[in-house]
């Protein structure tokens, strides 16, 4: 007879109660698969009294989330609440030092308190599984850690949110401004009712550190990410990228430069015929580059309820096999510190539009501030608009170091012809 596995979900919001549906739905084949039967003894949510279309025998419920990291009818727990701190931090904490084997979607905690946490794991030989967290239903994690364990990984890149993917392709082809493609995904269900984090970089990067740590073999980077997000961008700035050539996408880019991690998100202009130039709407897609396998692209759904009951059926099925695993692929003894790549000395090139008042002696104004700066301009477009007595010029500019382009844009924006702050998206060739 095949040996029962108890589980606690704990958190039973869109993703808990659908993954519960998942996993019952497919018990029967998990159980042919894994040569074990899952079983969900235990559920906790904050409001155990809220109306569910599932019904939930009584016997589940638990009240104290924190009670089930000490109960001996426990094997596994879900944690599905969110948030890097509070309840979610404590439980998975708890879990792991009791001897529990935890999943959890929370890229929050991981990119805060991942490497704690997996030292814990390993020192009481459980799992700590988290593909949910980054990506949704791609497999990355496992790809990283197994498909692709005998390669040398050099650089990790693509689109690691699907909020701010649907709005820039949506901004593209409806041809509406920024606030109404966000009011449309908030109703379509592809942005939270207050979507910042995603809006401004700030959920890529916790993704991006997760990643950094499992491809380099190293500890979760403590450093600051060079984040922006695409709150800047308007439909002005997405046609002239068109006009040259170029797409806008927010992209995650972790990479080793001289021995040294530099990290960032921000968005980019890719040439339109880039393989990620043409991923639209909600999907991710991560490209990997190692040796020797080369450039390996993984893509798909990347958030919403399906995605994320797919990887964590998929982290179920791996502890259900028995494989104890090192949560990063490494021991912890074996990942080390590595050292900050400085971002001033990044090398682009970039793109900038320049809102200016339409008088006499402008331009040569403008080309001298860039000229004092040494960056040397590769393309330039100039737009009157003559009723309003404003002009918008166009720079795409040849490669140069991001400290440049810093001294550019605070002598750009003390010009007196420069009416707002300059838009500024570099240009990444991909």
């Amino acid at each position: 007879m095949r040996e029962r596995i108890n589980i606690a979900i704990v958190g039973f919001g869109n993703i808990g109660s659908y993954f519960y549906k998942i996993l019952e739905k497919n018990k029967v084949n998990i159980s042919t698969k894994t040569g074990k039967i899952p079983f969900v003894k235990y559920i906790s949510a904050r409001n155990i009294n809220k109306k569910r279309q599932i019904k939930i025998p009584n016997s589940k419920w638990i009240k104290n989330p924190l009670k089930l990291s000490l109960m001996n009818d426990v094997d596994i727990i879900f944690e599905l609440i969110g948030g890097s701190e509070g309840i979610a931090k404590k439980l998975v904490f708890a879990a792991l030092r009791n001897k529990k084997h935890v999943i959890t979607a929370n890229k929050a905690l991981m990119a805060k308190y991942g490497d704690q946490l997996a030292h814990v794991a390993e020192k009481n030989k459980v799992n700590l599984e988290y593909e949910a967290s980054v990506a949704g239903g791609i497999p990355i994690i496992r790809s990283i850690k197994d498909g692709l364990i005998a390669n040398k990984i050099n650089k990790i890149y693509g689109i690691l949110n699907g909020t701010t993917n649907f709005i820039l392709s949506s901004m593209e082809n409806s041809r509406k401004n920024f606030s109404d493609v966000v009011d449309k995904a908030k109703k379509l269900g592809f942005a939270e009712s207050n979507p910042v984090s995603d809006l401004n970089g700030n959920d890529s990067a916790a993704k991006l550190r997760i990643l950094s740590s499992i491809a380099f073999n190293k500890m979760i980077s403590k450093n600051k990410i060079l984040t922006e997000g695409i709150q800047n961008i308007n439909l002005t700035d997405i046609f002239y990228a068109k006009e040259l050539g170029y797409k806008i996408k927010l992209l995650s880019i972790s990479e080793i430069k001289k021995k040294k991690l530099i990290e960032r998100v921000h968005p980019c202009l890719i040439p339109n015929k880039s393989y990620l130039a043409n991923i639209n709407g909600v999907l991710n897609a991560i490209v990997i580059d190692g040796l020797p396998v080369g450039k390996s692209v993984l893509q798909g759904e990347g958030a919403g309820p399906g995605p994320t009951s797919s990887a964590l059926i998929s982290d179920l099925c791996s502890v259900l096999k028995g494989n104890i695993q090192y949560p990063f692929g490494v021991t912890a003894s074996l990942r080390k510190k590595i050292e900050k790549f400085d971002i001033s000395k990044h090398f682009c090139s970039s793109y900038l539009r320049i809102e200016v008042k339409d008088l006499p002696g402008v331009l040569s104004s403008i080309t001298k501030i860039f000229a004092n700066n040494k960056i040397s301009i590769k393309n330039l477009i100039q737009n009157p608009y003559k009723k309003n007595k404003k002009a918008s010029i166009i720079i795409i500019t040849h490669e140069n170091l991001e400290k440049n382009y810093n001294n550019l844009l605070l002598n750009l924006i003390r010009n007196k012809f420069v009416i707002k702050k300059p838009t500024f998206i570099r240009i990444e060739k991909i």
